[in-house]
């Protein structure tokens, strides 16, 4: 019972004690600081206010999407790219309206950049560099891009338009609609685009872009695909032929 009695005390003591040096201590908040005020040391220390942290936070989750072509893959940002249509660069020297592409550029092993409303296509420069390799550039060099703010590409890049106009005849203005409604949506699921370029003696003339530049099913997918669809509905419609730009032309050459 003793023992009982000399601890009520003892902590009696130091709750007597606690509340003398709380009232002996005096907290308050003036103007630029909090101050602390002590009448036992008799010092007055201040304390400044702590500047609030600001750290970016980088939200963005990259997926990827394997095409039929083995040398591009397909990297969906999350977001929209471009807000009409597409645009390819097959060279560095192509990418100066597109600051994206530019910077994809950069990346030792990228040959070709296609940007989409919503994905963009890289092409390697050939099988055998691994996609593991320039596949952590790329993502950086994405998220760093759209992190910045710049726009993708300049406002006052012209962009191709493959939509009917009033100066096309029946024929031209049928064969682009079914591009633009059936056979673009479908190719450029697979990471690439095709281009009206022309329509001459029966003869439907396209620009393959992006993954289907390069891919070796690209023959199969204009005779197969485009050519079935365009003759189907299309009768005037003899054959469909690829178009390559004359510095293409001349690397497949080299």
């Amino acid at each position: 019972m003793a023992s009982y009695c000399r601890l009520g005390r003892l902590f009696n003591l130091c709750a007597v004690k606690s509340a003398r040096l709380a009232r002996s201590s005096v907290l308050r908040c003036q103007g630029a600081g909090l101050h602390w005020t002590t009448n036992v040391t008799g010092i007055n220390k201040r304390w400044p206010h702590s500047t609030p942290l600001h750290i970016p936070v980088r939200s963005m989750f990259i997926q990827t999407q394997d095409t039929p072509n083995p040398n591009s893959l397909k990297f969906l940002p999350g977001r929209m790219v471009l807000e009409v249509g597409t645009m390819d660069f097959a060279a560095p020297r192509d990418a100066y309206c597109s600051p994206l592409a530019r910077q994809l550029f950069r990346i030792d092993g990228v040959k070709g950049v296609f940007l989409g409303p919503d994905f963009i296509t890289i092409t390697k420069v050939d099988t055998d560099l691994e996609w593991k390799v320039i596949k952590p550039d790329v993502f950086a060099a994405i998220m760093d891009f759209f992190t910045s703010g710049l726009p993708v590409i300049n406002e006052d890049t012209p962009q191709a338009d493959t939509a009917p106009s009033e100066d096309d005849d029946e024929v031209v203005a049928m064969i682009k609609e079914l591009l633009d409604t059936r056979i673009r949506p479908t190719v450029q699921e697979d990471g690439g685009d095709v281009v009206y370029r022309g329509f001459e003696d029966g003869v439907v003339k396209l620009k393959l872009q992006g993954s289907c530049t390069s891919c070796p099913s690209s023959i199969v997918t204009l005779k197969s695909g485009i050519q079935n669809m365009l003759q189907f509905y299309v009768p005037e419609v003899e054959s469909v032929e690829q178009v390559k730009d004359e510095d293409e032309v001349v690397g497949a050459q080299t």
